[in-house]
């Protein structure tokens, strides 16, 4: 007997079906791309920034076989070293499909440094490149300028993506580092780059602060929730594929409960469509929904655990609804201090992604979190109701 596969997934790229929606943000990022445009994207984590550049690049490549799209992520890449030995691998390997000729491009424009090459019985998975030292600044304009190189020897373009972008800013020298970056990529004519990253904060900073090297680098998406409607019918249609049924009202609570979150809806469904032997229902989400809670108590506490008294102060004061958190009567309600304090305090758990702005007032990262604390920690209202 043919075994049903669940239909929702999250904590990895979504493709075909899975990929909900995000037509325009789709077809906006291939035509930046084609036409070399820059283009940076922001949005909170676990948005499907990841997902909707694999989406993109998949129709890019598949319409286009004089464009070559080279990827690099820089959630392990912790040094400058580390990120011009990564980005040569990958530009090299990306623009041809034999190891020949990933060593012929390496030794022939990068000349002022001698790259190490090492190759395994599966080239495609098991490519590095290597310096014996930290590329100086002759080098590393090199190494910077490889992709745009190769592009016009070779008489094609290039896309690079680079993931975690943000994490430049962990590296020794962050702002030099990045004026370097800037000042080649800004010259090159057959490259563009695609950069986003999981803190939103901290990406946006890069590339909306004037005084950061990468301010106007290129067109800033900004990446908005995926609608109620869509995930409703994305719901409905995917119960309905694997022989089961979802009761519209059942599928508008499981997006609702966790605010439109792709991540979330995904894993709500999930969890929801496993609970389902027939037909789903309004209580199947809210027995689902419970269990999920309860799974991730021991990492909520952990997380609490590691709060000051007044930060936790603050997010109960969110959970309330509380919109005037430096009004006298809410610093004294809840033992907030100053209003410079709540500033702090603001800052601090927007630092810790437990709060993000993406209007005038913070709102939790997390929706699970946020009705974790309502329903579990704070007690703020019965856990069935």
């Amino acid at each position: 007997m043919k075994k049903t596969l669940v239909p929702f997934v999250y904590g990895r790229i979504v493709t075909g079906y899975e990929f909900v929606n995000r037509e325009s943000e789709v077809e906006r990022l291939r035509l930046n791309l084609t036409s070399g445009q820059n283009t940076i994207l922001i949005s909170p984590r676990r948005w499907g920034k990841s997902s909707l550049v694999h989406r993109v690049i998949e129709k890019i490549v598949g319409e286009n076989d004089q464009i070559k799209v080279s990827q690099l992520d820089l959630f392990n890449i912790r040094t400058e070293r580390d990120f011009y030995e990564s980005f040569a691998r990958e530009v090299l390997r990306s623009t041809s499909t034999k190891w020949e000729d990933w060593i012929e491009n390496g030794k022939k424009f990068i000349k002022s440094i001698t790259p190490r090459f090492s190759i395994g019985i599966d080239p495609a998975h098991d490519f590095s490149v290597s310096f014996d030292s930290p590329p100086a600044k002759k080098s590393a304009e090199e190494i910077l300028m490889l992709p745009e190189r190769i592009a016009q020897s070779k008489k094609i373009r290039i896309i690079v993506c680079i993931d975690e972008f943000q994490n430049l800013s962990h590296y020794k020298h962050p702002l030099e580092f990045q004026k370097q970056l800037r000042a080649s990529w800004q010259t090159q004519s057959r490259v563009c780059y695609c950069l986003f990253g999981s803190k939103r904060h901290m990406i946006a900073d890069l590339f909306e602060n004037k005084s950061m090297p990468f301010y106007k680098f290129g067109d800033l998406i900004f990446l908005d929730r995926i609608r109620e409607s869509h995930w409703i019918e994305y719901i409905k249609s995917s119960f309905k594929k694997t022989g089961k049924t979802i009761q519209t009202e059942a599928a508008q609570a499981i997006a609702q409960a966790v605010k439109n979150h792709p991540y979330f809806v995904q894993q709500l469904a999930q969890k929801t469509w496993i609970l389902t032997s027939t037909e789903a229902t309004p209580n199947t989400v809210s027995v689902a929904l419970e269990t999920m809670l309860h799974e991730n108590s021991i990492l909520y506490l952990r997380e609490i655990e590691n709060l000051s008294n007044t930060q936790v102060n603050l997010l109960k004061a969110l959970c309330d609804g509380v919109q005037q958190l430096s009004a006298s009567d809410t610093l004294q309600r809840y033992n907030l201090g100053t209003s410079a304090n709540v500033l702090r305090i603001k800052s601090a758990l927007e630092q810790r992604e437990i709060i993000d702005f993406l209007g005038p007032e913070p709102e939790f990262v997390d929706p699970v979190f946020e009705l974790w604390l309502k329903r579990i920690y704070f007690h703020d209202y019965p856990r069935n109701h």
